[in-house]
């Protein structure tokens, strides 16, 4: 993902995706254990997702080059406490 906009896109996206397993489990056309285990991976990616933006807005607000931020690990980014 290269700048906001592909950011953003790959949000909705994961967005659709998760709103179409829930329609998907609901109708009984997908396992508790198939929705529960996409659902998760979703999740961790779009937390990457809007950590990278919140990188992006850092480095532009102190003048530093957005593009130079990195997509961090799954574990980094699941780790935070807030």
């Amino acid at each position: 993902m290269s700048d906001d906009k592909s950011i953003f896109g790959r949000i909705d996206e994961l967005v659709a995706e998760e709103h179409e397993l829930r329609t998907k489990h609901a109708a009984g056309n997908m396992t508790d254990a198939d929705e529960h285990s996409r659902l998760q991976a979703l999740e961790v990616e779009l937390d990457q997702c809007w950590d990278l933006l919140r990188q992006r807005r850092a480095k532009r607000e102190f003048g530093e080059n957005p593009d130079d931020a990195q997509a961090r690990d799954a574990g980094t980014v699941e780790g935070y406490l807030g």
